[in-house]
């Protein structure tokens, strides 16, 4: 048994209200610079729907992920590395600029310089790769709130597994929304697609990063990627993807989509797993038992066996703490409501998700029954297949019980608290129909409805030995383009309006001291000015105020 530490996301789905909060604060943060106008590190869908970029999920045309060959092997969607190395310098398995979006701005300078006429100007779409006008057909988010109707739904990949019945019915069923990021996998297929070896894992703490130096710009990791999470700077000619916000992550705090996450529907913690039964879980010869292989991977953390395995691989007490208090693990392997995205593309995703209830719940109402009863809302789960056909398409490979069984907790959860919050005797038996005492659903109680911040984050922080280089006063991110850099060019209103202006990098380790300090915040015997726009009102700068007049002074 090889114990090495993973750090994961859960999302609960039923939290999720579509306000794209997460997606525009990740942009703002990590892709806001010339070459990545396209890019969406965390994007939200609604489904069903194409997702982004368009069809992503169709992997028998993008090729994305694992295969299990007749040998029992894994090997990649796109092929091994011969018909890699004969399509390296043209790669056929790409999604085009159609897939995603050309990215546009407008023609402010209409605005403000049209002469004087009878009609208001306008601030026509122009194109931000060519510069000429354009008409805007597709974005990111295009499909928002429209998912199921007939014109997008017939475009989704994973309604085409379900029936002809479900295709017919589905506009009058449900519709949620899907947040999605980098899935940081056990067994991540863009690592093993990269011929520069410039994708790699971290062993400390799982997360998968892009080595910009080693970047050849080859493009097979987007390939690789089922979930189309790697993306390509056309400006620097690097591959580029989600970073779970590793230097936040590093001294303790939680991801910005998280941080500014609305619904409070973002989980994060530690598990701990067992590297050498990875590749035999992700090689199991039934898709449906990819699910309960993922599961059986992950260790308990409070099991003594695990605690003195993790300690001989070198995982420093406070990971190992960190672990046995994590809601992921207690999420996905203890009461088990929360499942992996995609688990047949054998990549062993490590951001899981809560399937919604409200669907469930609204189609109850709708019929003017009592949406809170555990009877009803039971019926309803047994008589509605339709949404648990699909969630199953999503989660489980399309294996319905293991949806059903989280449905059915989340229902009772609902049911029983509802006793509870109204006074009202408790039925021991609604949690013991699922499988819970009564105590470990108050616990899933306050951790999915109530749980404060401390209890959804918990993030141990960098190991002591690496405290040094992250208090250095320098970007990670200053390669060139990067966010360290100047933004050449960038302007109020797009590329090109403005003067090259400086960005300020502060390290994560001043943010933090900044956010909880008394006074005011900032390097060390160095003397510095203060920004006014960063300026938390905290403390007398010396400089911005004048100096007070003592008595007796002229």
């Amino acid at each position: 048994m090889k114990v090495m530490a993973q750090v994961a996301m859960v999302m609960n789905l039923d939290k999720c209200i579509g306000c794209h909060t997460c997606s525009v604060t990740c942009k703002q943060a990590w892709t806001n610079r010339p070459g990545t106008e396209y890019v969406w590190f965390n994007n939200v869908e609604t489904r069903p729907g194409q997702g982004y970029p368009r069809t992503y999920e169709d992997q028998e045309r993008w090729r994305g992920g694992w295969e299990r060959t007749k040998r029992g092997r894994l090997r990649l969607k796109g092929g091994g590395r011969v018909r890699r190395l004969l399509s390296i310098f043209s790669n056929p398995k790409l999604p085009s600029l159609q897939d995603y979006y050309e990215p546009w701005t407008y023609d402010y300078d209409n605005l403000i310089n049209a002469p004087l006429g009878d009609q208001m100007p306008v601030a026509q779409p122009r194109s931000l790769i060519s510069g000429d006008p354009m008409k805007v057909e597709w974005s990111a988010n295009w499909d928002d709130n429209l998912a199921g109707g007939p014109q997008l739904a017939v475009d989704d990949p994973v309604l085409k597994k379900v029936s002809d019945q479900v295709k017919l019915e589905f506009e009058q069923t449900f519709m949620f929304y899907l947040p999605r990021i980098c899935e940081h996998c056990l067994n991540p297929s863009c690592v093993a697609s990269c011929p520069s070896g410039a994708m790699y894992k971290r062993s400390e703490d799982g997360i998968v990063l892009v080595d910009q130096d080693a970047c050849r710009g080859w493009r097979m990791c987007v390939t690789g990627c089922p979930y189309k999470k790697v993306y390509f700077n056309h400006r620097t000619g690097k591959a580029e993807k989600c970073t779970l916000c590793y230097p936040r992550i590093e001294v303790g705090l939680p991801t910005v989509c998280s941080e500014t996450c609305v619904g409070r529907l973002r989980y994060l913690g530690l598990i701990l797993y067992d590297a050498d039964k990875v590749l035999e879980a992700a090689a199991v010869e039934d898709e449906k038992d990819l699910y309960q292989a993922q599961l059986d991977v992950l260790l308990d953390p409070n099991d003594e066996e695990v605690v003195e395995a993790a300690r001989r691989e070198g995982i420093a007490e406070d990971w190992i703490s960190a672990a046995q208090r994590s809601p992921i693990h207690r999420l996905i392997k203890e009461y088990r409501v929360a499942l992996p995205l995609h688990p047949e593309y054998r990549t062993m995703p490590m951001v899981w998700y809560i399937p919604p209830l409200s669907p469930v719940v609204d189609q109850v109402r709708d019929t003017g029954h009592d949406a809170e009863e555990a009877g009803n809302l039971f019926g309803a789960i047994d008589a509605l297949r339709i949404p648990i056909e699909y969630l199953a398409e999503l989660f489980t490979a399309g294996d319905t019980a293991p949806v059903d069984a989280v449905l059915r907790k989340l229902a009772a959860m609902r049911s029983y608290m509802r006793d509870v919050n109204l006074g009202r005797e408790t039925r021991p038996e609604i949690p013991a129909g699922v499988g819970m005492t009564e105590e470990s659903m108050h616990a899933m109680y306050r951790l999915l409805a109530i749980a404060k911040y401390e209890d959804r984050y918990v993030i141990p922080t960098a190991y002591e030995e690496a405290g040094r280089q992250l208090e250095e006063m320098s970007c990670s991110l200053d390669y060139d383009g990067g966010p360290g850099m100047y933004i050449n060019g960038s302007g109020p209103f797009g590329e090109a309006s403005g003067q090259p202006v400086p960005v300020s990098v502060e390290t994560f380790h001043a943010l933090r001291h900044r956010q909880t300090t008394d006074t005011l915040a900032g390097p060390e015997n160095k003397e510095q000015r203060v920004n006014l726009l960063n300026w938390d009102g905290q403390g007398r700068p010396a400089g911005l105020f004048p100096e007070r007049q003592e008595d007796g002074d002229a």
